[in-house]
């Protein structure tokens, strides 16, 4: 991860992509180095990609520079010989344009992702450039898992194809194999004379596999024995005295109604307390309709269960 400067006052928190291949075609060196910034959301906000052909006498870079401004996508292609720019051209994209584009840098992105995973997305379809710069569509495929001789082991590899689909060209095809941690072993372009491939299995990237969670026994605490605990143990209690304190002042009624309850409740002297209490307190309610107390001893209450 890194952070962006997109401007004085604003960082964008990026991955930072950076890959390089080397390879020698009928003798001469060809190199191809990618430097991007892309966003969580796969949004390329700066990518530098340069190919060099290094002749003996007659060296030639391709330079291409992609920078997110605003809401447009600039891109500058330059052919250098000798440290001197013989041609450039220039091209700018509304970012409205570009739903679902993928720059190369996001591209390794996607790749690894789907390698991690063994899983292509059916109809997997997004923008991208053509080899001109263009706005065309690249498609991603899986052709499995498959064999591979890395050194003298042989391992297993995961292979995804993706196709870059020119406007007027034929559709550029390259075949790109993984290990279960997401290294590239192999790449092939086909219908090119060159495969890169590793010479030795590399040091696999094992998944974190997080600590478990402490547990922690439970302590006895005794609060009185606490001066912090006890002190705020008095505080509530006062609190609540004169909380229930004020209520009672505030409600005149209630001492007496109490009262009535214990005097008729030590005269009666019932077994059930809990039904005495139901039977006293329910004319009270205002889901019943008004009547007088105890109208009849004998009446059936509603609290009592019938035999």
């Amino acid at each position: 991860m890194a952070y962006y400067s997109i401007n004085e006052w604003q960082d964008e928190d990026c991955y930072l992509v950076c890959a390089t291949s080397k390879v020698t075609i009928d003798g001469v060196p060809c190199t191809t180095t990618i430097t991007g910034h892309v966003t969580k959301r796969l949004e390329t906000v700066e990518q530098h990609t340069k190919e060099s052909v290094r002749f003996r006498e007659h060296p030639v870079e391709t330079r291409i520079h992609v920078m997110k401004r605003q809401d447009q996508l600039f891109v500058r292609k330059a052919i250098v010989e000798k440290n001197e720019e013989i041609h450039v051209d220039t091209f700018s994209y509304k970012c409205s344009q570009l739903q679902g584009f993928i720059s190369e840098s996001a591209n390794l992105l996607v790749l690894r992702v789907m390698a991690r995973r063994q899983l292509v997305p059916q109809d997997a379809i997004f923008l991208t450039f053509d080899t001109e710069q263009h706005i065309c569509t690249s498609t991603y495929d899986t052709l499995g898992l498959q064999k591979q001789q890395v050194g003298k082991e042989e391992v297993d590899v995961f292979v995804i194809e993706r196709a870059v689909h020119p406007v007027d060209e034929i559709p550029l095809n390259c075949q790109f194999y993984f290990l279960s941690d997401g290294h590239l072993s192999r790449s092939i372009q086909i219908g090119s004379p060159a495969i890169m491939v590793i010479l030795q299995t590399p040091v696999l990237i094992e998944l974190d596999v997080p600590d478990p969670r402490p547990v922690f026994g439970k302590i006895l605490l005794d609060w009185e024995e606490d001066p912090q605990l006890y002190s705020m143990f008095l505080d509530r209690k006062e609190e609540l005295e004169a909380s229930h304190a004020t209520y009672v002042r505030r409600h005149p009624e209630l001492p007496a109604l109490l009262a009535d309850f214990l005097q008729l409740l030590l005269l009666r002297k019932p077994d059930d307390v809990v039904t005495f209490a139901a039977e006293f307190f329910g004319p009270f309610s205002a889901q019943n309709p008004p009547c007088r107390s105890f109208q009849s001893s004998d009446k059936p209450s509603p609290f009592r269960s019938r035999v």
